[in-house]
């Protein structure tokens, strides 16, 4: 059992290797320039030269008016090396162990080749040669949680990285505990997690500007990939994963949060039918949220991408507590396209009485009701449109 327990481990470890592009760290970045001056950027999830937070922050380190840059690499990160040997860094000593935990903290970055831009070659010059840039091997592991790497994130103002997905919950809660500010690219999902719609709803968190669609990220070359909806790529011998619905997650302000969203449609029972189990109404698409309605509505997830607390006030998500269900159902039965199923596996979510078991997920409950799709309860506040 031991060990299928660290084979388990292993693989739950490689799964989570993703390298975010550098294209897509520009698209995000680009909106927060002002909120960076004068800031202790710590990026603590990244190997200094190969990752692309490292090389966005190290060359435009001047043009955000950077305090300082701290990166940390952790024992064993499988792209340690590849790009710039580890020999070549000014200030590692001889005989480290290959891949080794340790930290770069970046003061200056200076245009070696006065070419009037900071580019890698600037990067890589000010970790071979410039020694007010520190090099340092780490006591330990690498890993977020630990007592060292605690310590540089209580020394940061903002936190900036992709971190383990499969340690998503525990990173943003280790954010939160130390009060600092975050830009974290992660799953779209990870807005039902308790924990995190919780900071959402308390308006301590919310979604970034460049969210949904799909993204590419670079993989290990031995990555496994365990459904059949991943893609792959090879392009030029280093093998990409594309992932669709990303988001980045974040507590920097953003002008978008401050956007009205226009509402133009009018409300009728009958373009907007209640629940049968939540005090709500259906809106199956946020753009047609009603101007006039004043009560609770079930809208889709994606509404936080267009989310304004200045307009709307965000009750709950089925499925979790903060909005309870006005109706249990003591027996139920999956009705699918009409036909009846043994298996009666499923959430009910938020359901809609209706005739007859049509097209589409239903249930039987005694009468037919019909299963709609996750749904984020919201209210409509002062500001109308």
């Amino acid at each position: 059992m031991a060990g299928n327990e660290t084979l388990a481990r292993a693989t739950r470890a490689k799964n989570d290797e993703f390298y975010t592009q550098l294209l897509d760290i520009e698209a995000e970045l680009r909106h927060y320039r002002d909120q960076f001056r004068g800031k202790v950027v710590f990026c603590n999830c990244d190997d200094p030269y190969e990752s692309n937070f490292f090389k966005y922050f190290a060359m435009n380190f001047n043009y955000l008016g950077l305090k300082k840059l701290v990166t940390t690499a952790y024992t064993g990160s499988p792209i340690t090396g590849e790009q710039l040997s580890l020999l070549d860094i000014a200030g590692m000593p001889k005989g480290v162990p290959e891949r080794p935990a340790y930290r770069v903290e970046i003061t200056e970055v200076p245009d070696v080749n006065n070419d009037g831009a900071i580019d890698l070659f600037d990067v890589e010059y000010l970790l071979k040669k410039n020694e007010r840039n520190v090099l340092t091997l780490l006591t330990g592991n690498g890993d977020f949680r630990s007592a060292e790497c605690i310590a540089l994130l209580d020394e940061a103002d903002i936190v900036v990285t992709n971190p383990p997905f499969s340690l998503f919950r525990k990173y943003i809660g280790q954010l939160v505990e130390h009060g600092k500010q975050f830009l974290i690219l992660a799953n779209q999902n990870a807005i039902t997690y308790g924990e995190i719609f919780k900071l959402i709803k308390e308006d301590r968190l919310w979604l970034g500007y460049d969210n949904g669609g799909e993204k590419w990220f670079r993989v290990p070359e031995d990555y496994v990939h365990t459904t059949d909806k991943s893609k792959i790529k090879v392009e030029d011998g280093v093998r990409y994963l594309a992932m669709k619905n990303m988001a980045w997650f974040t507590n920097l302000d953003t002008t978008k949060r401050h956007e009205l969203l226009t509402l133009y449609k009018w409300y009728t029972p009958e373009e907007y039918p209640r629940y049968d189990n939540y005090d709500a109404i259906e809106v199956a698409r946020y753009a047609d949220i009603p101007q006039d309605y004043p009560g609770a509505m079930g809208v889709p997830i994606t509404f936080l991408d267009k989310y304004n607390p200045e307009q709307f006030e965000i009750l709950g998500l089925s499925g979790l507590d903060y909005y309870p269900m006005t109706k249990t159902y003591g027996q139920k039965e999956r009705v699918v396209d009409g036909e009846r199923k043994k298996s009666n596996t499923g959430t009910l979510g938020c359901v809609i009485r209706t005739d007859s078991f049509g097209a589409g997920t239903h249930f039987d409950v005694g009468y037919p009701v019909k299963g709609i799709y996750r749904r984020l309860f919201i209210r409509r506040t002062g500001t109308a449109s």
